[in-house]
């Protein structure tokens, strides 16, 4: 029952639920940031990456959905990712009650005594940043949203570096793409090592991925840097996304980063893109945001990660 003594039923969300609750979370979305940033897309992808019958709620409100939570496992670590999406305050607390404890319980499923809960929320969201603080959390990094509008965009070159494109059936391109990956972001802020079918198996869940987007820099034919462009921001904003780049510790210093840009934003100036978003920890042990900036991207949002443990 919420404060008005209206009943609100709790049940496990369906993929056919998709569309209610894209319209909860872009009213939300509009009330903080000023327009939505979830597509549809991104919710029925959401949908089909959780075990909806043990994960996930929706709490409904007749024909409307107002409220949906999940609970997520990163592989078979202590480390689990919660959000909360609630137009209600009695839905907005059971849904929390229920991410919390699911979180603790994914954790001690893999062996864990408690697990390390995240949620990322919207610099501008004081409502959920207060709900998160009520229950524990605390700021833990600070993912940046940059933007670059193209105009001319062009690819840069330097001595002994090839650069190969990916495809479906590239084999040796992916491998080389997933080690890099791996051996880059050893140190960075939430990562989990993943074998290679595991990784492979998460891009391809997603809908808006394309392997036709992702190149792997050799110098002098060793791999040394790996850059994944997808489809996230096609619909909505008419922009490439580069969801992931990454140089080995190695290669670092050389220039492969702003390289591997300049070839991202010339292809998605060719593909009739009017610019490229990405995402970068702010608190990232290798100088990214600078880079970012020096390649002429902006600042568009502001992503803060809370932790607890639970």
């Amino acid at each position: 029952m919420n404060d008005n003594d209206t009943a609100f039923e709790v049940r496990r969300p369906e993929p056919g639920d998709a569309p209610a609750i894209h319209a909860l979370v872009a009213a939300h979305d509009v009330e903080v940031t000023g327009k939505p940033d979830w597509t549809l897309a991104d919710i029925a992808d959401t949908l089909a990456e959780l075990d909806l019958a043990r994960d996930s709620w929706v709490v409904v409100d007749g024909s409307r959905v107002a409220g949906w939570g999940h609970a997520r496992r990163k592989g078979g670590s202590a480390d689990v990712e919660i959000d909360v999406q609630a137009a209600h305050p009695w839905a907005a607390k059971w849904l929390w009650d229920a991410v919390l404890d699911r979180a603790g319980r994914l954790a001690r499923e893999a062996g864990h005594p408690a697990a390390r809960v995240d949620i990322s929320l919207y610099a501008e969201d004081a409502v959920m940043r207060a709900a998160a603080g009520e229950r524990g959390f605390a700021p833990a990094t600070s993912f940046h949203r940059m933007r670059i509008d193209h105009d001319g965009a062009r690819p840069l070159f330097l001595p002994g570096v090839t650069v190969e494109q990916g495809s479906p059936d590239a084999g040796e391109v992916l491998t080389a793409a997933h080690d890099v990956h791996q051996e880059a972001f050893a140190e960075h802020f939430g990562f989990q090592p993943q074998t290679f079918d595991a990784w492979a198996d998460q891009m391809e869940a997603s809908s808006a991925n394309d392997w036709h987007q992702l190149m792997v820099a050799r110098v002098h034919g060793e791999p040394a840097a790996m850059l994944l462009g997808t489809n996230h921001f096609v619909d909505d904003e008419n922009c490439g996304y580069v969801r992931t780049l990454a140089v080995r510790p190695a290669f670092r210093g050389r220039g492969l980063g702003r390289l591997m840009l300049s070839r991202a934003f010339t292809a998605d100036e060719e593909r009739g893109r009017v610019g490229t978003i990405l995402h970068v920890d702010s608190n990232n042990t290798t100088p990214a945001l600078g880079l970012y900036l020096s390649a002429g991207m902006r600042p568009v949002l502001v992503i803060d990660v809370w932790r607890t443990t639970v």
